[in-house]
């Protein structure tokens, strides 16, 4: 999937990481979250899952621009 298929929901691509602005948070077409942030090694996961971690702002901002 490329990005430019996922909905932004959060940042205005003048965050800390450049054009990247990550962490950021995204809705696909289907309607689940995708979420970008730095890596973390909180716990080992099952093969073919990620562990990201994001501030709490990024998460209130996603929920947010969903109207949850």
């Amino acid at each position: 999937m490329a990005r430019e298929e996922l909905t932004r929901l959060t940042g205005n691509g003048n965050g800390t990481c450049g054009e990247d602005d990550c962490p950021n948070v995204y809705r696909t077409a289907s309607g689940s979250i995708v979420v970008q942030g730095d890596v973390s090694g909180a716990f080992t996961l099952p093969q073919g899952e990620g562990l990201v971690e994001i501030p709490e702002s990024v998460l209130r901002e996603a929920v947010r621009a969903l109207g949850w």
